[in-house]
């Protein structure tokens, strides 16, 4: 996808006000329809981490966080990047019980981003989490958990379409997910970029849940960057969807099982990453005090795009762009908010 691609004859369902009101209505919806589901219980989290802690993600390892100093605290924090392992500890610490789980509006900043139709600096998602059992970490599990979630994706659009009529002009969210792994992929399609392969895929199978990213697949590379301390690089995938706007297919959600003491200590050894077990997280993680979870993050900005209808993220979020975006947004008469 070009930086900035907005398609010929590209019109919004839903002028900037009733945009606005049904970002609202959306959000209110889903992340009611989640925590039912899910049986999860909304929390308030940190816009900012101490640096120390090792509470903030990595994500695929490279990117940096926006970080400064609170002088009187002495302390230095960082703008946090999701809240993967905040998450967990918050479930440690608040005693949750083996089938309960939290989630959170979280926010970030996520400096190294290239911004395009999808991408932005400013980050907004659904971040949850919820305790499981050992017998739980397996991939029927994980697969049954991305079943529910895409039914609350279905029940969601179903109000809006029926409180704004204007939507019945797109495609429904098929409710039937689709499970492939990333080297099922990479067999089929061994000359295509991972992203293409994607893209051939789901273009099939609109609703798509692709596992097993983070590890190197038979090539020797990854399907995607996973940082090591969160996900399973086992019991994990992208759940992506068809955007009929776009032509292309967008990740809603990065989610899987946790890593288990076992896991976490391959998978530090594996990302050359073994400094970080002296870290608190990774201590009491490694030391089994930590309960097992799984989670993910739901992009709300990604989920407002695709059910109604959007081209440009940027009509969904207020953010800041560079002047090619604004002006290939301009153009086509695309307003940014």
């Amino acid at each position: 996808m070009d930086k900035t691609y907005i398609p010929q004859g590209y019109a919004p369902c839903l002028n900037l006000y009733d945009t606005q009101k049904a970002i609202a209505l959306l959000k209110r919806l889903f992340e009611d329809t989640l925590g039912g589901a899910l049986h999860l219980r909304r929390v308030s989290a940190p816009l900012f981490v101490e640096a120390s802690t090792g509470l903030n993600d990595d994500l695929s390892g490279v990117e940096r966080a926006v970080s400064f100093d609170i002088p009187a605290a002495g302390r230095d924090a960082q703008v946090v990047h999701s809240l993967a392992k905040w998450k967990r500890m918050a479930l440690y610490r608040y005693q949750f019980s083996v089938g309960e789980g939290l989630y959170t509006d979280m926010n970030a900043i996520r400096r190294d981003e290239q911004p395009d139709n999808l991408h932005s600096v400013y980050v907004d998602q659904w971040d949850w989490e919820k305790v499981i059992a050992p017998r739980d970490r397996t991939e029927d599990y994980l697969k049954a958990t991305v079943t529910a979630i895409v039914d609350c994706l279905v029940q969601t659009q179903t109000t809006l379409r029926s409180m704004f009529p204007q939507l019945t002009a797109l495609p429904l969210v098929d409710g039937e997910v689709s499970f492939v792994s990333a080297q099922e992929l990479e067999d089929r399609w061994p000359d295509l970029t991972a992203k293409e392969r994607e893209d051939a895929w789901v273009k099939e199978h609109p609703t798509t849940f692709l596992m097993g990213i983070g590890g190197p697949l038979r090539s020797g590379k990854p399907h995607d960057g996973r940082a090591p301390d969160y996900d399973d690089w086992a019991l994990n995938g992208d759940l992506l969807l068809w955007n009929e706007v776009l032509g292309h297919a967008i990740e809603l959600s990065s989610m899987g099982i946790r890593v288990s003491p076992e896991s976490l200590d391959r998978q530090l050894t594996a990302a050359g990453c073994d400094d970080r077990r002296e870290l608190p997280f990774h201590k009491l993680l490694l030391e089994g005090k930590l309960p097992l979870t799984i989670g993910g993050g739901i992009g709300q900005s990604r989920l407002c795009m695709l059910l109604l209808g959007k081209a440009h993220i940027g009509e969904v979020q207020a953010s800041v762009w560079d002047d090619e975006t604004i002006t290939a947004c301009q153009e086509a008469g695309v307003v940014l908010l």
